[in-house]
């Protein structure tokens, strides 16, 4: 029997730990060189790692939630004799065996933050039986799997031959378009309601995204003064303007608010560019910018993530609406590179229909500010002596008190309120 140990290998851009936040492998289970084994996540981005060697999984050195250093021991592989070394070291080694060249065993992946998994994860199935090898990744080889289809036939245009989502998707449409099954696994079953009297208690790890976005609300609200200004907007004239563009302009993509107040704050933030800005404490400057990247805090099944529109200022409405649901769409895939992210330089958040009255959004640092929206609700007010019904909606906007004065957040969202009011400016 040779044991081979084998460490964490260097996952670049100079990160000297990572976190442990899915096992492809149990102890006990027999392993296929360049199978996914562990995946881990850095600050920047989530890489899966492959075992460098084939054999059978004797002992893991890290569990679910760890943080890692770079070069520790993640697991011992009973190799049977047949062990190459790679990013590890076989225990024990036999005095003649030759070192082979290193070969690199991390590969990153396209989403920036997986769900919390839980501590023991079953690798997928591969492809059906007589498919031979498939060199995917573990989503990939679960869709294989729920389709029943043999993922040999399918042409990988990853690393080495790896299979991506893209490639199965366009096997899908090329081969079978009419007659495929659905790709979606079915939900679960809803579970029934706990017994009467059921105290149990359910222990989740806060790990991973989770622990990321917990690490850093703590840190914007501790190093960040903020304050909070709630507005509210007549959208009833914005609204039929909306619903009369999107029944009009058929094979468009649909207008929602969002797109009107991206357009509303590019308006307001020519007026009040102090909003539009990164303050790095440290070194006591004030980055003001030119162009206007918007993050939109997006929900996903892993948590709260921001991709990135660049440039709003240079897009009109229908773009909006393009980039907003292409950039969601990426980031509910759990598919948003680190370059989508990254990189804004103010954010707007919004709950759609849970909106509520009035929120106290907290700031995405190095920024400084923040617009959140609330839901629209039909009121009665007083119009020029007369109580008529309108469509009103509440901006709860939060702004660092260390760069943004009161006088000049009201100003700004006074800007916002106005082009809002009179949505036929922002079509201009």
């Amino acid at each position: 029997m040779s044991n081979f140990v084998f460490k964490l290998p260097d996952v670049g851009e100079g990160i000297a730990q990572a976190e442990i936040v899915a096992w492809h492998a149990e102890i006990g289970q027999e392993i296929q060189e360049d199978e996914p084994l562990v995946d881990v996540m850095t600050d920047k981005a989530t890489v899966e790692i492959t075992s460098p060697v084939s054999g059978r999984i004797l002992s893991r050195h890290a569990e679910v939630g760890v943080m890692a250093s770079i070069g520790s021991e993640l697991v011992v592989i009973d190799t049977g004799g047949k062990a190459e070394a790679s990013a590890g070291e076989p225990v024990p080694a036999p005095a003649s065996a030759p070192a082979k060249p290193s070969k690199a065993p991390a590969k990153a992946a396209q989403a920036p933050a997986p769900a919390a998994a839980p501590a023991a994860v079953s690798s997928p199935p591969a492809a059906p039986a007589g498919s031979g090898k498939v060199l995917a990744a573990p989503a990939v080889r679960a869709r294989l799997a729920a389709l029943g289809l043999d993922g040999s036939k399918i042409h990988g245009s990853g690393p080495e031959g790896r299979i991506e989502h893209a490639d199965l998707d366009d096997y899908l449409t090329r081969s079978q378009p009419q007659t495929m099954p659905s790709a979606r696994p079915a939900r679960p079953p809803v579970p029934p309601p706990p017994a009467f009297g059921d105290d149990g208690i359910e222990d989740i790890k806060v790990i991973g995204l989770r622990r990321q976005i917990a690490e850093r609300m703590l840190e914007a609200k501790r190093s960040v003064p903020h304050f909070t200004y709630v507005e509210e907007i007549d959208v009833t004239a914005l609204e039929a303007a909306r619903t009369e563009i999107n029944t009009a302009a058929v094979g468009w993509p649909k207008l929602t608010l969002l797109p009107f107040l991206i357009k509303a704050m590019v308006r307001g933030i020519a007026q009040h560019p102090i909003v539009n800005a990164r303050y790095y404490a440290e070194a006591a400057v004030i980055h003001r910018y030119n162009a206007v990247h918007i993050g939109v805090a997006t929900q996903t099944p892993r948590g709260l993530v921001v991709p990135v529109i660049r440039h709003a200022e240079m897009l009109t409405l229908h773009q909006l609406a393009a980039e907003i649901a292409k950039l969601s769409e990426l980031a509910r895939a759990g598919k948003a590179s680190r370059e989508v992210l990254t990189g804004s330089t103010i954010t707007v958040s919004s709950l759609g229909a849970l909106g509520g009255i009035a929120a106290t959004p907290i700031i995405n640092p190095p920024e400084v500010a923040i617009v959140g929206v609330n839901k629209i609700v039909e009121r009665p007010v007083v119009k020029d002596g007369q109580i008529v019904v309108a469509k009103l909606m509440n901006l709860s906007s939060s702004f660092d008190h260390r760069i943004v004065d009161g006088f000049d957040a009201a100003a700004f969202i006074k800007t916002v309120k106005g082009e809002l009011e009179a949505p036929v400016r922002l079509m201009v």
